[in-house]
C-alpha cells in the first residue's frame, strides 16, 4: 500500500493505515509520480503530515479520458447494480468512519466529534443516491394524435468534473459523486489542496467497494493548472463546484465556451433573526450551533445575528455566556469545541473584519483577537452594534465571530436580511406561526431554518438563490443536475 508520502505524526493513529492514500486515482490506477508535490498541513500545529502529487494539466486530461472510456458500460449498467455498488461504498465508509474522521481532523482541523458527524453525513449521500438510482423515473405524456405516443426519458449527462472545498472535505464530495454515479455518470474530482487525504481515502474505499476503473477518478494539484482542463475539455459535460462566489463566476465563464451544465454551491451570508417572542434560550443555543460549527467556516453558518431591539440585551447576555464555555484547541483533543482556522490567511481575514467593524463603531464584548494558542487559532468573538455598512455585515466571515445587529419591526428585519447578493441559508426564531410563515415567504434564500439550526440532511434539497449558486444537492431533486431529458415521439402507432 503506497503511503510513503505520509509523514510521522497524527496519521500514525489510524486503525487501518491502508485507508490512507497519498497517490491519485486515474482509470483505476494509483498515480504517485509527479515532478512536484503538495504539502498537507495539520492546521492545529502547522506541521506537514503528508505530501500528494501536484499533477500537471495532462493528468487531468488522462483522468477525463478514463472517465469517458468507463462511461458506456457504467451508464448501461442496471440501476439496481449501480445501487448495490454504492451501498457497498456506504457500508465501507461506516466501517472506517473513525479512521476517516481522524484523517479529516488531521488535515482540516475541526474537532473529532464534528469530523465523525461529517463522515456519517457524507456517507448518507452515498446511501441515499444509491437508493434513488432505482427511482430515476421518466414520464408518459398524452399525445395530441391517436397514432402517437410521447415519453420523456432521464438519461445520464455524461462525464462530470467536480471541484470541492476544504471546509467539508468528505460531504462536499459524496453529495456530488453519489448523485452523479447513481444517475449513470462518471466523475473526475479535484479536491482542495489543503484537504486531499480525505478525498483519496474515499476513493480507496470506492475501489474496495468494486467501482469499475475510471468511474471515479481523483486528481490533486493546483486549481490554476487543473481547472482549465476540467472547464474547457469538451468531453466533460457537467461541472459541479462548491466554493466562493468569486471563483464560481470565473468557472462559469470558463464553462461557457463548451456550454457545460453547471451546479454552483457558492458563498453565503446567512441571517439569524431573533424575534421578540422567541424563546431566547433556544435561540442562543441555536445561534451557537449554527455560528461556531467548524469554527464558523461553513457556507450556511450564521453570519449576521439580527435581534429585535426589545430583547437585545438579554439575548446578548445568554449568547455571551454560552460562548464563554466553548473550548478552543487541537481537534484531536477531548473537549475541543472550536478547532483552528484552515490557515494564517484565514486568521488575518477574520482579524481585519473585526478591526474594521471596531473602527466603524462596533463594540467587541469578548474575544476579538488571535487565541493565546497562537498559529491558526482565533478567539470566539462577540461583536455588537454591527451596522449594515460594515464589512463584517456584508462579507462572509468564515471564522468564530458572532456579529449582532439590532432591528425594530419585521420590515426592517427582512430588509436587513435580504439586502445582500447572497441567498443560501437563513434562520428565524419566534413563536407566532403566522408571523413565522410570513418571514419564510419573504426571506430571499434557498433554505430557511425555523426555530432550528439543523437544516442539512441528505433527504432535502441543499442550495441557494441569487449569487449563492445554481442547482440543488441532496434529495430526489439532486439527481436532476446529473441527467438530461430526452423527449421521444413515437408515430405510426396503429389505431
Amino acid at each position: 500500500m503506497q503511503t510513503a508520502n505520509a509523514l510521522p505524526g497524527p496519521l500514525d493513529h489510524l486503525k487501518d493505515r491502508s485507508v490512507l492514500r497519498t497517490a491519485c486515482l486515474i482509470g483505476g490506477e494509483w498515480v504517485a509520480d509527479a515532478a512536484r508535490m503538495i504539502d498537507v498541513d495539520d492546521p492545529a500545529t502547522g506541521r506537514v503530515i503528508a505530501r500528494v502529487p501536484d499533477l500537471p494539466r495532462a493528468a487531468a486530461t488522462q483522468a477525463i479520458d478514463a472517465a469517458e472510456a468507463a462511461l458506456p458500460a457504467w451508464r448501461a449498467r442496471p440501476a439496481k447494480d449501480r445501487a448495490r455498488l454504492l451501498r457497498a461504498w456506504y457500508d465501507l465508509m461506516e466501517v472506517h468512519a473513525d479512521d476517516l474522521a481522524w484523517i479529516l481532523t488531521s488535515e482540516q482541523g475541526k474537532p473529532l466529534t464534528e469530523a465523525r458527524t461529517e463522515i456519517r453525513y457524507a456517507a448518507s449521500f452515498i446511501e441515499w443516491f444509491g437508493e434513488e438510482a432505482k427511482r430515476l423515473y421518466g414520464d408518459v405524456i398524452p399525445a395530441p394524435a391517436a397514432d402517437q405516443r410521447i415519453t420523456v426519458l432521464r438519461e445520464p449527462i455524461g462525464v462530470c468534473a467536480a471541484i470541492t472545498p476544504w471546509n467539508f472535505p468528505a460531504a462536499m464530495i459524496t453529495r456530488k459523486a453519489g448523485a452523479a454515479l447513481a444517475a449513470g455518470c462518471t466523475m473526475v474530482l479535484k479536491p482542495a489542496s489543503q484537504t486531499p487525504l480525505t478525498a483519496l481515502a474515499l476513493a480507496e474505499l470506492g475501489q474496495r467497494a468494486g467501482l469499475p476503473a475510471g468511474v471515479f477518478n481523483v486528481v490533486t494539484g493546483s486549481s490554476r493548472e487543473l481547472g482549465p482542463e476540467l472547464t474547457g475539455n469538451p468531453k466533460v459535460r457537467k461541472l459541479t463546484f462548491t466554493g466562493s462566489t468569486e471563483v464560481g463566476r470565473e468557472l462559469l465563464r470558463q464553462c461557457a465556451d463548451t456550454v457545460k451544465k453547471t451546479s454552483m454551491e457558492l458563498g453565503g451570508n446567512a441571517p439569524f433573526i431573533v424575534l421578540a417572542d422567541a424563546n431566547l434560550d433556544d435561540a442562543a443555543k441555536g445561534a451557537i450551533a449554527s455560528k461556531f460549527r467548524n469554527a464558523g467556516q461553513t457556507c450556511v453558518c450564521t453570519n449576521r445575528i439580527l435581534v429585535d431591539r426589545a430583547v437585545l440585551e438579554p439575548f446578548v447576555a445568554k449568547l455571551g455566556a454560552a460562548m464563554r464555555t466553548l473550548q478552543v484547541g487541537d481537534g484531536h483533543e477531548d473537549g475541543t469545541v472550536i478547532g483552528p482556522l484552515i490557515d494564517r490567511a484565514a486568521v488575518d481575514k477574520v482579524g481585519e473584519l473585526v478591526g474594521s467593524a471596531m473602527r466603524g463603531g462596533a463594540r467587541v464584548m469578548q474575544g476579538g483577537a488571535p487565541h493565546e494558542l497562537g498559529g491558526n487559532f482565533y478567539q470566539p468573538t462577540l461583536v455588537v452594534d454591527v451596522d449594515e455598512h460594515m464589512s463584517l455585515f456584508k462579507e462572509e466571515i468564515f471564522g468564530p465571530v458572532a456579529a449582532v445587529t439590532p432591528f425594530v419591526g419585521d420590515d426592517e428585519a427582512l430588509r436587513l436580511a435580504n439586502e445582500t447578493i447572497f441567498g443560501l441559508a437563513s434562520y428565524v426564531y419566534g413563536s407566532d406561526i403566522g408571523r413565522l410563515t410570513r418571514f419564510v415567504e419573504r426571506l430571499e434564500y434557498g433554505m430557511v431554518g425555523v426555530n432550528t439550526p439543523a437544516i442539512s440532511t441528505e433527504v432535502a434539497p441543499f442550495g441557494g438563490i441569487k449569487q449563492s449558486g445554481l442547482g440543488r444537492e441532496g434529495s430526489h431533486y439532486g439527481l436532476d443536475d446529473y441527467t438530461e431529458l430526452k423527449y421521444v415521439c413515437l408515430g405510426g402507432v396503429p389505431t
